[in-house]
Protein backbone atom coordinates (compact mmCIF):
# COMPACT_ATOMS: atom_id res chain seq x y z
CA UNK A 1 0.00 0.00 0.00
CA UNK A 2 2.71 2.55 1.03
CA UNK A 3 4.12 2.18 -2.81
CA UNK A 4 0.25 3.33 -4.20
CA UNK A 5 -0.16 6.16 -1.49
CA UNK A 6 3.47 7.49 -3.16
CA UNK A 7 1.94 6.96 -6.20
CA UNK A 8 -0.82 9.23 -5.69
CA UNK A 9 0.51 11.79 -3.71
CA UNK A 10 2.77 12.57 -6.79
CA UNK A 11 0.11 12.14 -9.24
CA UNK A 12 -1.63 15.39 -7.06
CA UNK A 13 1.35 17.34 -7.49
CA UNK A 14 2.64 16.69 -10.64
CA UNK A 15 -0.58 17.28 -12.94
CA UNK A 16 -2.38 19.99 -11.84
CA UNK A 17 -6.11 19.84 -13.88
CA UNK A 18 -7.62 23.35 -14.48
CA UNK A 19 -11.45 23.44 -13.27
CA UNK A 20 -14.03 23.36 -16.47
CA UNK A 21 -16.47 26.74 -15.94
CA UNK A 22 -20.08 25.69 -17.11
CA UNK A 23 -21.88 28.99 -18.84
CA UNK A 24 -25.52 27.75 -17.90
CA UNK A 25 -25.76 26.26 -21.61
CA UNK A 26 -25.63 29.79 -22.93
CA UNK A 27 -23.82 29.83 -26.56
CA UNK A 28 -23.56 33.27 -28.42
CA UNK A 29 -21.27 35.20 -30.61
CA UNK A 30 -18.41 36.67 -28.58
CA UNK A 31 -15.46 39.06 -29.73
CA UNK A 32 -15.59 41.82 -31.43
CA UNK A 33 -18.21 42.36 -34.31
CA UNK A 34 -18.09 45.09 -36.85
CA UNK A 35 -20.57 46.55 -38.78
CA UNK A 36 -21.17 49.80 -40.59
CA UNK A 37 -24.19 52.73 -39.95
CA UNK A 38 -26.92 51.71 -41.77
CA UNK A 39 -26.43 47.87 -42.07
CA UNK A 40 -28.39 45.30 -39.90
CA UNK A 41 -26.59 43.12 -37.81
CA UNK A 42 -27.44 39.96 -36.06
CA UNK A 43 -25.82 38.87 -32.70
CA UNK A 44 -26.49 34.81 -32.29
CA UNK A 45 -27.49 33.14 -29.16
CA UNK A 46 -28.41 29.50 -28.77
CA UNK A 47 -30.12 28.38 -25.41
CA UNK A 48 -30.97 24.37 -25.13
CA UNK A 49 -31.13 23.91 -21.46
CA UNK A 50 -34.76 22.88 -20.34
CA UNK A 51 -34.43 24.54 -17.09
CA UNK A 52 -34.74 27.96 -18.16
CA UNK A 53 -37.64 29.83 -18.03
CA UNK A 54 -37.00 33.38 -19.13
CA UNK A 55 -34.69 34.88 -21.87
CA UNK A 56 -33.70 38.16 -22.12
CA UNK A 57 -31.14 40.73 -24.15
CA UNK A 58 -28.79 43.43 -22.36
CA UNK A 59 -26.85 46.56 -23.42
CA UNK A 60 -24.04 48.19 -21.98
CA UNK A 61 -22.21 50.77 -23.49
CA UNK A 62 -18.43 51.76 -22.93
CA UNK A 63 -18.65 53.15 -19.30
CA UNK A 64 -21.79 52.65 -18.80
CA UNK A 65 -24.00 49.99 -16.88
CA UNK A 66 -26.50 47.29 -18.09
CA UNK A 67 -29.64 48.21 -19.81
CA UNK A 68 -32.66 45.62 -20.65
CA UNK A 69 -33.66 45.37 -24.28
CA UNK A 70 -36.22 42.72 -24.31
CA UNK A 71 -36.82 39.65 -22.27
CA UNK A 72 -39.56 36.60 -23.08
CA UNK A 73 -40.89 33.37 -21.61
CA UNK A 74 -38.80 30.31 -23.18
CA UNK A 75 -42.40 29.43 -25.05
CA UNK A 76 -43.53 32.94 -26.20
CA UNK A 77 -42.45 35.99 -28.27
CA UNK A 78 -39.79 38.42 -27.05
CA UNK A 79 -41.56 42.05 -25.44
CA UNK A 80 -39.11 44.34 -26.60
CA UNK A 81 -38.44 47.45 -24.63
CA UNK A 82 -40.10 51.13 -25.42
CA UNK A 83 -36.86 52.79 -26.16
CA UNK A 84 -35.32 49.94 -28.34
CA UNK A 85 -39.09 49.23 -29.85
CA UNK A 86 -38.16 50.88 -33.47
CA UNK A 87 -35.21 48.98 -34.61
CA UNK A 88 -34.56 45.78 -32.63
CA UNK A 89 -36.14 42.73 -32.56
CA UNK A 90 -35.39 39.32 -31.28
CA UNK A 91 -35.40 35.89 -33.27
CA UNK A 92 -36.97 33.25 -31.75
CA UNK A 93 -37.53 29.21 -31.88
CA UNK A 94 -38.11 27.11 -28.80
CA UNK A 95 -37.72 24.13 -30.80
CA UNK A 96 -34.05 24.84 -32.05
CA UNK A 97 -33.36 27.05 -28.59
CA UNK A 98 -32.55 30.44 -30.83
CA UNK A 99 -33.00 33.99 -29.39
CA UNK A 100 -31.01 35.83 -31.55
CA UNK A 101 -31.12 39.87 -31.42
CA UNK A 102 -31.34 41.70 -34.88
CA UNK A 103 -30.81 45.37 -34.84
CA UNK A 104 -31.57 47.17 -38.24
CA UNK A 105 -30.24 50.80 -39.56
CA UNK A 106 -26.85 50.67 -37.16
CA UNK A 107 -26.42 54.06 -35.56
CA UNK A 108 -22.92 55.05 -33.74
CA UNK A 109 -24.40 54.86 -30.51
CA UNK A 110 -25.02 51.19 -31.06
CA UNK A 111 -21.82 50.54 -30.18
CA UNK A 112 -21.61 48.35 -27.26
CA UNK A 113 -21.53 44.76 -25.49
CA UNK A 114 -24.60 42.86 -26.39
CA UNK A 115 -25.19 40.35 -23.71
CA UNK A 116 -27.39 37.33 -23.92
CA UNK A 117 -28.98 36.49 -19.96
CA UNK A 118 -31.35 33.25 -19.02
CA UNK A 119 -33.43 32.65 -15.77
CA UNK A 120 -32.23 29.57 -14.81
CA UNK A 121 -33.37 28.54 -11.11
CA UNK A 122 -33.99 31.96 -9.93
CA UNK A 123 -30.73 33.33 -10.58
CA UNK A 124 -30.12 35.43 -14.01
CA UNK A 125 -27.07 34.15 -16.00
CA UNK A 126 -24.95 35.32 -19.00
CA UNK A 127 -23.27 35.11 -21.57
CA UNK A 128 -19.62 36.11 -22.52
CA UNK A 129 -20.90 39.13 -24.43
CA UNK A 130 -19.98 40.63 -28.25
CA UNK A 131 -18.63 43.98 -28.31
CA UNK A 132 -20.25 45.73 -31.73
CA UNK A 133 -18.49 48.22 -33.08
CA UNK A 134 -20.24 50.82 -35.89
CA UNK A 135 -18.08 52.20 -37.91
CA UNK A 136 -18.94 55.76 -39.77
CA UNK A 137 -18.27 56.28 -43.02
CA UNK A 138 -16.66 59.59 -42.95
CA UNK A 139 -14.99 59.86 -39.55
CA UNK A 140 -15.82 62.88 -37.12
CA UNK A 141 -12.36 63.14 -35.68
CA UNK A 142 -9.09 62.76 -36.53
CA UNK A 143 -7.07 60.08 -34.87
CA UNK A 144 -4.82 56.99 -35.22
CA UNK A 145 -4.12 54.26 -33.31
CA UNK A 146 -0.97 52.50 -34.16
CA UNK A 147 -0.03 48.53 -32.35
CA UNK A 148 3.13 47.10 -33.22
CA UNK A 149 3.31 43.32 -34.31
CA UNK A 150 4.77 40.61 -31.72
CA UNK A 151 6.53 38.04 -32.26
CA UNK A 152 5.35 34.47 -30.94
CA UNK A 153 5.35 33.65 -27.47
CA UNK A 154 6.04 30.33 -25.05
CA UNK A 155 4.10 29.36 -21.99
CA UNK A 156 5.69 31.73 -18.78
CA UNK A 157 6.91 34.88 -21.01
CA UNK A 158 5.72 38.03 -20.20
CA UNK A 159 4.92 40.63 -22.61
CA UNK A 160 3.90 44.34 -22.83
CA UNK A 161 1.66 45.37 -24.96
CA UNK A 162 1.84 48.93 -26.30
CA UNK A 163 -0.55 51.24 -28.13
CA UNK A 164 -0.11 54.94 -29.68
CA UNK A 165 -2.89 57.17 -30.31
CA UNK A 166 -2.38 60.57 -32.79
CA UNK A 167 -5.40 62.57 -31.96
CA UNK A 168 -7.22 65.78 -32.07
CA UNK A 169 -8.94 67.36 -29.00
CA UNK A 170 -12.58 66.59 -28.95
CA UNK A 171 -15.51 68.63 -26.51
CA UNK A 172 -16.17 65.44 -25.14
CA UNK A 173 -14.48 62.97 -22.96
CA UNK A 174 -12.01 60.72 -24.56
CA UNK A 175 -10.88 57.67 -23.21
CA UNK A 176 -9.20 54.68 -24.47
CA UNK A 177 -9.53 51.08 -23.90
CA UNK A 178 -8.01 47.29 -25.20
CA UNK A 179 -10.23 44.88 -26.32
CA UNK A 180 -9.43 41.33 -26.33
CA UNK A 181 -10.32 38.79 -29.12
CA UNK A 182 -10.30 35.42 -29.01
CA UNK A 183 -11.96 32.01 -29.72
CA UNK A 184 -14.36 31.27 -27.22
CA UNK A 185 -13.44 34.40 -25.02
CA UNK A 186 -15.24 37.18 -24.32
CA UNK A 187 -14.28 40.78 -25.41
CA UNK A 188 -12.53 41.61 -22.07
CA UNK A 189 -12.29 45.70 -21.49
CA UNK A 190 -9.74 47.43 -20.50
CA UNK A 191 -9.90 50.80 -19.27
CA UNK A 192 -6.68 53.00 -19.37
CA UNK A 193 -5.78 56.47 -19.03
CA UNK A 194 -2.58 56.27 -20.88
CA UNK A 195 0.02 59.22 -21.04
CA UNK A 196 -1.47 61.70 -22.96
CA UNK A 197 0.72 64.98 -23.89
CA UNK A 198 0.51 67.87 -26.46
CA UNK A 199 2.84 67.15 -29.65
CA UNK A 200 3.11 70.61 -30.29
CA UNK A 201 2.64 73.35 -27.78
CA UNK A 202 -0.16 75.40 -29.08
CA UNK A 203 -1.25 72.34 -30.80
CA UNK A 204 -4.50 70.66 -30.03
CA UNK A 205 -3.10 67.03 -31.62
CA UNK A 206 -2.24 64.88 -28.69
CA UNK A 207 -0.19 61.99 -28.25
CA UNK A 208 -0.83 59.59 -26.13
CA UNK A 209 0.79 55.97 -24.78
CA UNK A 210 -1.13 53.11 -23.50
CA UNK A 211 0.81 49.70 -22.48
CA UNK A 212 -0.76 46.83 -21.27
CA UNK A 213 1.17 44.31 -19.19
CA UNK A 214 0.80 39.75 -19.42
CA UNK A 215 2.97 38.24 -17.43
CA UNK A 216 3.59 34.69 -17.21
CA UNK A 217 1.19 34.27 -20.46
CA UNK A 218 -0.75 30.52 -20.89
CA UNK A 219 -2.59 29.27 -23.55
CA UNK A 220 -5.96 31.53 -22.06
CA UNK A 221 -4.04 34.81 -22.76
CA UNK A 222 -4.05 33.71 -26.65
CA UNK A 223 -6.09 36.05 -29.10
CA UNK A 224 -6.00 39.67 -30.50
CA UNK A 225 -5.71 42.13 -28.51
CA UNK A 226 -7.21 45.96 -29.80
CA UNK A 227 -6.47 49.66 -28.83
CA UNK A 228 -9.11 51.85 -29.02
CA UNK A 229 -9.89 55.47 -28.93
CA UNK A 230 -13.86 56.71 -27.96
CA UNK A 231 -13.99 60.24 -28.60
CA UNK A 232 -16.86 62.38 -29.85
CA UNK A 233 -18.94 59.45 -29.66
CA UNK A 234 -17.07 57.70 -31.94
CA UNK A 235 -14.29 54.75 -31.31
CA UNK A 236 -11.70 54.14 -33.18
CA UNK A 237 -9.65 50.84 -32.79
CA UNK A 238 -6.01 50.09 -33.86
CA UNK A 239 -4.95 47.35 -36.01
CA UNK A 240 -4.40 44.69 -33.36
CA UNK A 241 -2.11 42.87 -31.93
CA UNK A 242 -1.82 39.03 -32.23
CA UNK A 243 -0.42 37.01 -28.75
CA UNK A 244 0.18 33.67 -29.99
CA UNK A 245 1.56 31.37 -27.66
CA UNK A 246 3.80 28.31 -28.69
CA UNK A 247 3.86 24.76 -27.96
CA UNK A 248 0.73 25.26 -25.73
CA UNK A 249 1.97 22.73 -23.00
CA UNK A 250 -1.83 22.27 -21.82
CA UNK A 251 -2.32 19.31 -24.03
CA UNK A 252 0.86 17.46 -22.26
CA UNK A 253 -0.39 17.75 -18.62
CA UNK A 254 -3.41 16.17 -19.52
CA UNK A 255 -2.22 13.33 -22.21
CA UNK A 256 -0.25 12.89 -18.89
CA UNK A 257 -3.40 12.84 -16.51
CA UNK A 258 -4.85 10.26 -18.72
CA UNK A 259 -1.54 7.83 -18.88
CA UNK A 260 -1.57 8.07 -15.20
CA UNK A 261 -5.09 7.46 -14.85
CA UNK A 262 -5.06 4.40 -16.80
CA UNK A 263 -1.70 3.36 -14.87
CA UNK A 264 -3.46 3.87 -11.31
CA UNK A 265 -6.39 1.75 -12.10
CA UNK A 266 -4.38 -1.16 -13.65
CA UNK A 267 -2.56 -0.75 -10.44
CA UNK A 268 -5.44 -1.19 -8.09
CA UNK A 269 -7.07 -3.91 -10.61
CA UNK A 270 -3.58 -5.93 -10.03
CA UNK A 271 -3.80 -5.17 -6.32
CA UNK A 272 -7.42 -6.93 -5.70
CA UNK A 273 -6.48 -9.82 -7.87
CA UNK A 274 -3.73 -10.21 -5.71
CA UNK A 275 -5.76 -9.69 -2.71
CA UNK A 276 -8.17 -12.13 -4.00
CA UNK A 277 -5.51 -15.26 -4.55
CA UNK A 278 -3.77 -14.21 -1.34
CA UNK A 279 -7.08 -14.65 0.75
CA UNK A 280 -8.46 -18.52 -1.08
CA UNK A 281 -4.93 -19.44 -0.47
CA UNK A 282 -5.15 -18.21 3.19
CA UNK A 283 -8.69 -20.08 3.47
CA UNK A 284 -7.48 -23.12 1.87
CA UNK A 285 -4.56 -23.58 4.47
CA UNK A 286 -6.93 -22.63 7.58
CA UNK A 287 -9.17 -25.60 6.41
CA UNK A 288 -5.73 -28.22 5.97
CA UNK A 289 -4.92 -26.92 9.31
CA UNK A 290 -8.48 -27.35 10.79
CA UNK A 291 -8.37 -30.42 9.42
CA UNK A 292 -4.99 -32.06 10.74
CA UNK A 293 -6.19 -30.86 13.99
CA UNK A 294 -9.26 -32.57 13.96
CA UNK A 295 -6.96 -35.77 13.46
CA UNK A 296 -4.47 -35.27 15.87
CA UNK A 297 -7.35 -34.69 18.19
CA UNK A 298 -9.31 -38.02 17.49
CA UNK A 299 -6.16 -40.25 17.56
CA UNK A 300 -4.99 -38.46 21.53
CA UNK A 301 -8.86 -39.76 22.31
CA UNK A 302 -8.04 -43.20 20.80
CA UNK A 303 -4.81 -43.28 23.00
CA UNK A 304 -6.71 -42.39 26.20
CA UNK A 305 -9.40 -45.16 25.87
CA UNK A 306 -6.88 -47.60 24.96
CA UNK A 307 -4.77 -46.52 27.75
CA UNK A 308 -7.64 -46.51 30.46
CA UNK A 309 -9.02 -49.95 29.20
CA UNK A 310 -5.91 -51.23 30.79
CA UNK A 311 -7.26 -50.38 33.89
CA UNK A 312 -10.58 -52.03 33.70
CA UNK A 313 -10.66 -54.12 36.10
CA UNK A 314 -12.87 -57.07 37.01
CA UNK A 315 -14.22 -58.58 40.17
CA UNK A 316 -16.37 -61.34 40.84
CA UNK A 317 -18.19 -61.08 44.25
CA UNK A 318 -19.78 -64.09 45.60
CA UNK A 319 -22.65 -63.09 47.99
CA UNK A 320 -24.00 -65.94 50.58
CA UNK A 321 -27.85 -65.31 51.63
CA UNK A 322 -27.66 -66.45 55.44
CA UNK A 323 -31.39 -67.32 57.26
CA UNK A 324 -32.31 -68.31 60.20
CA UNK A 325 -32.52 -71.74 58.88
CA UNK A 326 -29.88 -73.31 57.36
CA UNK A 327 -30.43 -73.72 53.63
CA UNK A 328 -28.39 -76.21 51.12
CA UNK A 329 -24.90 -75.20 49.63
CA UNK A 330 -26.89 -75.30 46.19
CA UNK A 331 -29.01 -72.60 47.04
CA UNK A 332 -25.58 -70.22 47.03
CA UNK A 333 -26.23 -67.93 44.03
CA UNK A 334 -23.20 -65.95 42.28
CA UNK A 335 -23.45 -62.36 41.24
CA UNK A 336 -20.53 -60.86 38.86
CA UNK A 337 -19.75 -56.68 39.35
CA UNK A 338 -17.78 -55.12 37.25
CA UNK A 339 -15.79 -52.16 38.57
CA UNK A 340 -13.58 -49.59 36.72
CA UNK A 341 -11.13 -47.39 38.47
CA UNK A 342 -9.48 -44.26 36.56
CA UNK A 343 -6.48 -43.17 38.82
CA UNK A 344 -4.18 -40.96 36.41
CA UNK A 345 -2.14 -40.82 38.95
CA UNK A 346 -1.42 -44.29 39.96
CA UNK A 347 -1.26 -45.40 35.98
CA UNK A 348 1.88 -43.25 35.93
CA UNK A 349 3.42 -44.15 38.68
CA UNK A 350 2.76 -47.95 38.11
CA UNK A 351 4.21 -47.08 34.68
CA UNK A 352 7.47 -45.79 36.61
Amino acid sequence: MKPLWIFLVLLSEICQVPAVHKISGITQDTGVITANVGEKVIVKCFCRDNSVTFLSWYQQSLGGKPLIISTRMKQTNATIFPAYQERFQVLADHDKGLNHLIIKDLRLTDSATYYCGVLEFNAIEFGKGAFLHVKAAQSNIHAAVHQPALEPLRPGDSVNLSCTVYARACAEEQSLYWFRHGAGEPAVMYRSAGQCKSILEESDVKNCTLNLALKSVSSLDAGMYYCALASCGEIVFGNGSRVEILGDSSKVPLLLVYCLGVALAVSIIVLLVLAFIIYKLKKKLCSVCKGTVSHLACSAASEVVSQDADLLNYAALSLNRTSERHRPVDNLETYCVYSRVKSRKEFNHFNE
